[in-house]
């Protein structure tokens, strides 16, 4: 038989046991809140990258007539061409062939002097400083020059606007170090 000592100390060894039981209990589930939080902060911030890609994407595609004006004015950037396109890899190659003792020297660099850029551009008209093509700006000298200026811009822009697009398909142009050779054998 127990006495009523051992009784006391059996009962909160019980009751010792119960809240380790409970604390163990709690921890877990603490610890999954815990990683729930962590779960949905970085789902946040995968989302708060989404949204920032997002923006930039549409400011983007709503600045395209800007990019589209700077590509031409500043960096005279233009859309590849079919004749721009290499067929093969002999074509690559044979841009680094040695020069032949009648072939003028290749053209690496090109400098002009600060004097005759300055009278130049006194009464030349405006040039992208890459490709050289002529840009005109949009000026209203007079109310007839304002009206066609307004014209030609707005028909450009409904252009630039339309969906369907022309096709401009060009054909490769071969090589005439090819014919020639063909022609020699």
């Amino acid at each position: 038989m127990m006495n009523r000592s051992q009784a006391r100390s059996l009962g909160w060894v019980a009751v010792l046991a119960v809240c380790f039981a409970l604390v163990v209990v709690l921890s877990f589930k603490v610890h999954a809140v815990k990683s729930e939080v962590l779960l949905a902060e970085r789902q946040l911030i995968a989302l708060e990258r989404e949204t920032l890609l997002l923006e930039t994407e549409f400011e983007t595609r709503a600045s395209q007539r800007q990019l589209a004006e700077w590509n031409t004015v500043e960096f005279g950037y233009s859309a590849p061409r079919a004749g721009q396109f290499l067929d093969a890899e002999r074509q690559l190659a044979s841009l680094g062939e040695t020069l032949g003792p009648d072939q003028p020297a290749q053209i690496r660099l090109a400098r002009a002097d600060s004097t005759d850029v300055a009278e130049a551009a006194s009464d030349a008209p405006m040039r992208s400083p890459v490709s050289g093509a002529k840009v005109t700006l949009a000026s209203a000298s007079s109310e007839k020059d304002a009206g066609a200026v307004f014209a030609e811009a707005f028909g450009d822009f409904l252009i630039e606007a339309s969906p369907i697009r022309p096709a401009r398909a060009e054909t490769p142009k071969t090589s005439t170090k090819v014919a020639v050779a063909g022609a020699g054998e």
